[in-house]
């Protein structure tokens, strides 16, 4: 159950977006055990940041991530959000940042999972 959240100050436009979404439903899969069939993805575009004192293109990415204490795959992920956001938006690659949040319980509809129920 992965949820990748983008925040940037880059307008992106629903085809960029959408874009974007396909190139992370293929990157999630680099994490095993994950793909696109259980990924939510959000994005928030024209935010404020100011990165080394000045305002350029970045974007920072939450990626919340369950059942993956070990951080498998999360070299090739990271390289390959980076690629996705570069090659969509010319975000140069020196910023974009991805946080990585291990997820030890979930919740979804009326169901919650807990890390501690599949080890």
């Amino acid at each position: 159950m992965p949820f990748l959240m983008a925040k940037t100050n880059v307008p992106i436009g629903r085809a960029k977006e959408m874009e974007i979404k396909t190139l992370l439903g293929k990157a999630i899969g680099l994490v095993p055990g994950k793909s696109e069939q259980s990924l939510l993805v959000g994005f928030e575009e024209n935010r404020h940041f100011y990165l080394r004192g000045e305002e350029q293109p970045v974007v920072y990415i939450e990626a919340s991530i369950f059942g993956n204490e070990a951080h498998l795959g999360y070299d090739a992920l990271t390289a390959a959000i980076a690629r996705a956001f570069h090659d969509v938006l010319e975000i140069p690659p020196e910023n974009i940042y991805v946080k990585y949040d291990d997820i030890k319980g979930w919740g979804v509809g009326d169901a919650y999972f807990d890390r501690g129920d599949f080890q």
